[in-house]
């Protein structure tokens, strides 16, 4: 049995809260934007229960952590340097596991790129992120994300979001959007991350991938409940990455990623694999 979270703090950029839990090997988990470190597994604590110590935390901005400090922002060469600061503090020099959600699963692909050694494998869960420019459409739909979230709060947000969502999930995704931006300290911070996030990328083509010699589990969503993180781009990432498995849910259940026990049973076989195994020991 597991003692619950430890609080903790990293001093990067500015202070970076969150939580460690369990013994052994370790797994680090980053949420995707407007999001905070309960929206990777959802509460589950299968990893610690699993033999291995689960890190997470809020990205810069978001949740209990501090936005960024006057002069930076929210680029993933920024969120990336954030990442190697906890990692440095409370993993050290032993690879470890980078579990993601969307720009958390951009923040740990940067980070192996630029450093692969620090990384014993990977999941990513729903990206996005292809290389390519953004389309000034898609823009223009995190630009008014963040005016709603300035001019009127989590409702202003919601009144954003609220246009073409499936009916048969609208009122479940409404429910989780607003529950989750009722968790941030700093509005504003997640408001400016709204639009810088957006307009970075982890890489400048997704051919880069192909250099990740690491295993990879890259976990999809089917479109009909969450078109925000297309199954062909989870696709198209397990078919450049060369040593990954591509999971999902069923047609018409439950995006995997919103299932935390279910998700988690998934990294913890896919750690247990003899290769991630070896590479957590390396």
């Amino acid at each position: 049995m597991t003692s619950g979270p430890e609080p903790l703090i990293v001093a990067a950029a500015g202070d970076l809260a969150g939580e460690s839990e369990g013994e052994g090997p370790p797994i680090v988990l980053l949420h995707g934007l407007t999001a905070t470190r309960r929206y990777v597994v959802h509460g589950s604590r299968t990893l610690a229960r699993s033999g291995y110590r689960m890190i997470s935390y809020d990205a810069r901005g978001h949740g209990e952590s501090d936005p960024a400090p006057a002069g930076a922002g929210y680029s993933y060469a920024e969120l990336r340097e954030d990442l190697a600061a906890l990692i440095d503090e409370r993993v050290g020099e032993r690879p470890c596991v980078l579990a993601g959600h969307s720009m958390g699963a951009h923040t740990l692909t940067a980070l192996a790129l630029a450093e692969p050694e620090r990384v014993a494998a990977l999941v990513a869960i729903g990206p996005v992120a292809l290389g390519a420019p953004v389309p000034q459409e898609t823009l223009a739909y995190w630009d008014a994300l963040a005016d709603g979230l300035e001019r009127g709060g989590v409702d202003g947000f919601i009144a954003a979001y609220d246009h073409g969502l499936d009916p048969e999930w609208r009122e479940t995704l409404l429910r989780i959007t607003r529950a989750r931006l009722g968790l941030h300290r700093h509005p504003e911070a997640v408001a400016q991350a709204l639009r810088e996030v957006p307009r970075s990328s982890p890489f400048a083509d997704l051919a880069e991938l192909e250099f990740l010699d690491l295993p990879a589990l890259v976990v999809a969503s089917r479109d009909e409940a969450d078109p925000g993180h297309p199954y062909a781009v989870a696709e198209a990432w397990a078919g450049r990455l060369p040593r990954s498995t591509l999971v999902s849910e069923d047609p018409g259940e439950s995006p995997l990623a919103w299932q935390g026990g279910r998700l988690s049973r998934e990294i913890s076989r896919f750690c247990e694999r003899p290769e991630v195994r070896a590479a957590l020991q390396r």
